[in-house]
């Protein structure tokens, strides 16, 4: 064990090493980036890096919101990404204005039969009326990734319910915005992107063509871009969405009424255009870097060895920390790709420990409470105490080869197979541990599997781009 032990550390170390010979090696050029002082929200005046391609002055950033959410979470992107933004919008269901920006309500291009007939619109019929006196409270997840998980898809909710119908006319009031723009990029209120990758990313397309670029999901048979890992659509593709469903917003509002998302409903809308979805996995992901197993493969692609371009589910202060992080790694590397291998091996592993108290690292790929002693006496002993005590379920990991990490709260251990950073406990009655150098071992080979690759992308008849 001990010999493994050291040859895993032996592996990770080396190829840790030629990892940042290579980053320095293969990095993009540093006239890249430009380093200047932008004003923004609370009073920030330190140096930022911020891509200066071409492309940055062609790109509109449309943030969506809610005005149940958007006085908690959108301050954090005023403070962070968008100040490398030349032009963004906001748009939520209610028009108001936070730390001196313009939040616009985007239902008024929602048909007034719809908003005075349908059940969702009751919120919004409140805020229209009342603006934000007497609004009821809505759970906003604001704590760290994953400890509000049980509500990302809480449908009762009267701000998602609203959300679904922001899809169709905030691609229509984004290119009444920004009619001359080349890309019209769509996240939200807890998506983390990252500008200069995005830049990098944009290159890889023809402007001029019909793009519609997301992470695929699927409902029933139509495959739509996820909006909350964030989509792009190209000017061409945009203009042909308004045009299309001028002449049909009804056949679309009655979609968007039966269907649950309004991301569906958009990705119906370039279905009958005839616009398939690039996908863009796992450059746009679903999950935050708490969440997100790195070991992860769909579809053949490993998210380890690309570049990252956008993290959901992020809590304000995660966003906080990913955007230090990036700058601090663009103005480290002059403008190399951020990979999610570097976020997770820099950013992610310095933070974790062989214990950790109140905190939650989501390990339940096996539990063991009283209750599972009693119901299999096939345990052996060491399972069979596991629930005890902290030190008990860490023998327990520790004694199988395969156990990554484990959480304990009073009464029940939990031990996970793969990799999870998780998030602070909110009751501080989760304590958690991690086998370290089981979890470099991973970490170690998930290096050797992959080397460095850059972008799924349509150049040269190709999806995917090698970078030696």
């Amino acid at each position: 064990m001990a010999r493994r032990t050291f040859l895993c550390r032996l592996i990770f170390c080396a190829v840790f090493s030629a990892s940042i010979v290579n980053i320095f090696t293969h990095s993009s050029s540093p006239s890249f980036f430009l380093r200047y002082s932008k004003p923004a929200a609370l009073h920030h005046h330190e140096q930022v890096s911020c891509s200066q391609a071409e492309v940055a002055d062609d790109v509109l950033i449309v943030l969506r919101t809610g005005a149940t959410e958007s006085r908690e979470k959108l301050p954090v992107h005023f403070q962070t990404t968008l100040r490398c933004v030349p032009h963004f919008v906001v748009f939520s269901d209610l028009d108001e204005e936070i730390d001196g920006h313009a939040v616009h309500d985007v239902l008024g291009g929602v048909s007034d039969d719809m908003k005075k007939e349908h059940d969702d619109f009751k919120l919004y019929r409140h805020l229209k009326e009342h603006g934000r006196q007497g609004l009821r409270d809505q759970q906003v997840m604001m704590t760290e990734s994953g400890s509000s998980k049980g509500d990302y898809l809480n449908t009762e909710n009267d701000g998602w319910k609203l959300d679904k119908w922001k899809f169709l006319p905030m691609v229509d009031q984004a290119y009444q915005h920004m009619p001359n723009a080349k890309w019209f990029v769509f996240i939200e209120s807890d998506t983390f992107l990252s500008w200069h990758n995005l830049m990098e990313y944009l290159s890889n397309f023809d402007a001029n063509k019909p793009y519609y670029i997301g992470k695929h999901l699927y409902i029933n048979d139509i495959e739509f871009g996820y909006g909350g890992a964030g989509f792009i659509l190209s000017n061409p593709a945009v203009r042909k969405v308004t045009e299309h469903r001028s002449v049909r917003v009804r056949d679309y509002e009655d979609f968007t009424a039966t269907h649950w998302v309004g991301d569906c409903a958009l990705g119906k809308v370039l279905e009958d255009i005839k616009i398939p979805l690039h996908r863009a996995f796992p450059h746009l992901q679903g999950d935050s870097p708490a969440t997100l197993d790195p070991a992860t493969n769909k579809i053949d692609r490993d998210a380890w060895c690309y570049p990252a371009v956008t993290y959901h589910h992020v809590s304000p202060s995660e966003i906080s920390a990913l955007w230090k992080f990036e700058q601090s790694w663009v103005k480290k590397h002059d403008g190399a790709l951020l990979r999610h291998r570097d976020i997770f091996m820099e950013h992610v592993r310095p933070q974790i420990k062989s214990r950790l108290g109140e905190w939650d690292n989501m390990s339940a790929d096996k539990e063991y409470t009283p209750a599972s002693y009693n119901a299999d006496h096939r345990l052996n002993e060491i399972e069979r105490n596991a629930w005890k005590s902290y030190d008990k379920c860490r023998e327990l990991c520790e004694s199988k080869s395969s156990c990554l990490q484990f959480s304990y709260r009073e009464k029940r251990c939990g031990i996970s197979h793969t990799f999870r950073w998780g998030y602070k406990s909110e009751d501080g009655s989760v304590s958690s541990g991690w086998m370290l150098d089981r979890v470099d071992g991973l970490f170690a080979e998930l290096e050797q599997k992959c080397g460095f690759r850059d972008w799924f992308s349509p150049h040269e008849g190709s999806t995917v781009q090698r970078r030696r």
